[in-house]
Parts: structure tokens; sequence; C-alpha cells
């Protein structure tokens, strides 16, 4: 049995791989903003404590004594509250990345995957999506460069930290079963004919297959049926 620690696991995403993590017998801490509004995550085998992923100090203390983290974070549950909250923290993803990888550091813990946004994959003609106006609505945009800013800002990172970003498709399906199944790509969107649709379920099992049984390092890579 493996502690992991769930930074967002108060949302879909972070739900779901830490159902997924309490299934397969990992020991897991829920880090969220509110634990008053997020109680009901609290089941045995999980303890759930509030943290700010920006906040080096507060990911060192959590992840300490923890075998890996999981980040699902986001600055709000949805579009419909992205485009409410007014003005985005451009930088949001990028100071989570560095107090992630801070805290991490300082904590020993190895290994790290983190929920990516389909919007700065590219497609067939090499473009990120988040460039073209017809696939992404124009007022998501602050959202996906905050995101991509993060993303870069791991990739330049100089770090022990053996860090991951699965990067799933659009839109995920909180309904949708757990099969067991998925598939893994590149940078680019899944070649045409191919599924583009995943659950949330499924994306819980890629991010604890790869804490399992780490396959890809110090990358990013996309997740889909």
């Amino acid at each position: 049995m493996s502690g992991i620690a769930i930074f967002g696991a108060g949302g879909r995403a972070g739900r779901a791989v830490t159902a997924e993590a309490r299934a397969r017998g990992h020991r897991v801490t829920a880090v969220v903003r509110n634990p008053a509004t997020t109680g009901d995550i609290g089941t045995d085998g999980v303890t759930v404590v509030r943290g700010d992923v920006t906040d080096p100090r507060s990911t060192s203390t959590i992840s300490r004594g923890h075998d890996a983290v999981v980040s699902t974070v986001s600055p709000a549950s949805g579009p419909e509250a992205l485009a409410a909250l007014g003005r985005l923290d451009d930088q949001f993803y990028v100071k989570t990345v560095d107090a992630l990888l801070h805290g991490l550091t300082e904590a020993g813990v190895g290994r790290l995957v983190l929920i990516g946004l389909f919007a700065n994959l590219r497609d067939e003609h090499g473009r990120l999506i988040l460039d073209d106006p017809a696939a992404f609505p124009s007022h998501l945009r602050p959202f996906a460069l905050s995101h991509t800013a993060g993303l870069d800002r791991l990739r330049a990172a100089d770090t022990a930290v053996d860090w991951l970003m699965l990067t799933p498709p659009a839109m995920l399906d909180a309904a949708g079963p757990r099969l067991g199944r998925y598939q893994l790509g590149g940078d680019s969107v899944p070649p045409s004919g191919r599924s583009t649709t995943l659950s949330y379920a499924d994306l819980a099992v890629a991010v604890i297959d790869e804490i399992e049984t780490p396959r890809h390092h110090r990358t990013r890579v996309s997740v889909f049926d």
C-alpha cells in the first residue's frame, strides 16, 4: 500500500482518482480548499485536509510521508464557473507547478502526476487547439494560457521530481463507467477516426497506473478511450 496525496480532491477528477486509489488499497490524503464542504470524501483510508497548492510550505507539509502526489486542481469547478470568475490569475498554474516541485523536493517525494488541458494539444496542422477559435471558446482562452504556462514551467524545470502530465479529452464523461482501459498519445490530438472520449473513472485508472508502474517520465501525454 502506498500513500498518495491528491490536490484538488473535491473536484470530479480528484474524486475519481481518490476512489480508484482506495479501490486498489492505497492510503489517500485528499487535499481541498475547504474540508467543511467536501466531508463526504473522507471515507475509510481517506484523510481530508485543507491545503493551498500554490503555497510551497503547504505542499511540502502535506506531501511529506507520501509516495506520490497528484494534482487535479483548477481555479474553478467548470467552464461556467471559470466564466464567472472575472479576472483569472494568469500565473495560477505557474505558481502551482513551482509550489509542487518545491514542496515535493523538500518532502522527498519523487513522483508527481498532473492533469493537463486538451486546449494545449496540437491539431493535425501543428497548431495549438487554443489558437483555433472554431475549436476553443475565446472566453476560456485566458484559462488555457494559464494552464499552458504551467506546462511550460514544468518542461523548463531543473528538478529531481519525476513528473508526468496526463491530458484528457476536452469533455470527460462524469457518468461513464470504469472500463479499465485507455490509450495514450503524445502532444497532438488523437488521430482521426479514434475515440476522443474518456470517463473520469478511466482517467483515474491511467493516473494510478502511472503511480504504481511509472512508464512516462518528465513529459506530457494525452489519454483517451
